[in-house]
């Protein structure tokens, strides 16, 4: 979720085989997923088995992934889609439905990512990792321990406090900490977290979707508003940094692959998505992310200080209390149209 990259991955052996097909080392793969999500060990690692080529590319937010595939300029092969993108590409014919009897480990899911809300029995996504967004503190400035919305409205932090600068990731708090649903469709709620969200600017040091763990973890920042994943490596190399599902809720999110409309090397795409299906490659990536995994025996593959990590996994009765944002509809306007407002207030 942060900058633009390219990597290439070298060619190996055209002789190798992977799930029963043959590897060729003309074959390519082009792929446009979130940033630090895919990881290039196991890209390498794919790349070794199948003679595959592989370009990686990354953005930042679902809607440069939307408008780049509405603009008509992808190239791509395979694509990472939030829940509610997911949605919205499918809605515009924007994604290929995908060939099950191309994807024997489809079976490796999670029953729960195999009838997900979003894509029931995954017609056009193969849901590839999840978490949460909530927030994380460092306790050098924040003494007691937090565990809701309303310490991103605290003054006593003023100019320590940063949100994600994302549009939906900011309203998450701004709804919750009102008492509404993050997936709201009601315009007057949408205006009331609005105003709060413009009420809390005088506090923030900013708007990040970067950099906000390394903020938090170097004491700059005391608070910031985080999605789980990307704050797992600072809290390894510092026990001051803490994350939070709050009390009000936060949200779940499930990050996919699918095939997009007019995708040249789809042969190449299935390979990739039956490799990261296996449990064995699907808890490396968990390792090398710290995200959890949508393939459920990946779990019991991982280091036990991993699987045990509250921030990886959290409790069921914490998860049960997170929204699920989806297709806001028509309603997404109300939230352009909100945020705009918010990002102009001095």
């Amino acid at each position: 979720m942060k900058t633009t990259k390219t990597l290439l991955l070298g060619v190996a052996s055209a002789g190798a085989l992977l799930l029963g097909f043959s590897a060729a080392s003309a074959e390519e793969l082009h792929i446009y997923a979130w940033a630090d999500e895919v990881p290039q060990a196991v890209l390498d690692d794919f790349s070794k088995e199948t003679g595959i080529e592989v370009t990686l590319d990354t953005f930042d937010s679902n809607e440069s992934l939307i408008a780049k595939l509405e603009a008509g300029a992808s190239g791509y092969d395979l694509i990472e889609p939030s829940q509610y993108a997911v949605q919205i590409l499918a809605k515009k014919g924007l994604v290929e439905n995908l060939d099950h009897a191309k994807l024997p480990n489809r079976a490796n899911l999670s029953d729960v990512f195999q009838n997900i809300s979003f894509d029931p029995g995954n017609k056009v996504s193969i849901p590839f990792i999840w978490g949460t967004t909530g927030f994380a503190y460092n306790s050098d400035c924040v003494k007691e321990p937090i565990t809701s919305w309303k310490s991103l409205w605290d003054e006593q932090y003023k100019g320590r406090i940063y949100m994600l600068d994302n549009m939906l990731a900011a309203y998450i708090a701004g709804l919750q900490v009102n008492g509404f649903k993050a997936n709201t469709t009601n315009p007057d709620e949408i205006a009331k977290a609005t105003q709060s969200l413009i009420d809390q600017k005088p506090l923030l040091a900013g708007y990040n979707a970067s950099n906000f763990a390394d903020l938090v973890s170097s004491g700059e920042a005391c608070i910031v508003e985080a999605w789980s994943g990307n704050v797992l490596q600072a809290i390894e190399e510092n026990p001051k940094v803490h994350y939070v599902l709050p009390d009000e809720g936060g949200t779940m999110w499930v990050d996919g692959f699918s095939i997009p409309k007019g995708a040249k090397n789809t042969d190449a795409a299935y390979k990739f998505l039956n490799y990261v299906l296996q449990p064995e490659v699907a808890a490396k990536v968990t390792t090398l992310t710290k995200v959890a995994s949508a393939v459920e025996k990946s779990k019991a593959l991982l280091p036990k200080e991993l699987a045990e990590n509250t921030a990886v996994f959290p409790p069921a009765d914490r998860l049960a209390k997170a929204d699920f944002i989806l297709d806001l509809g028509d309603a997404m306007k109300h939230y352009q149209d909100g945020w705009t407002k918010v990002k102009a207030t001095e």
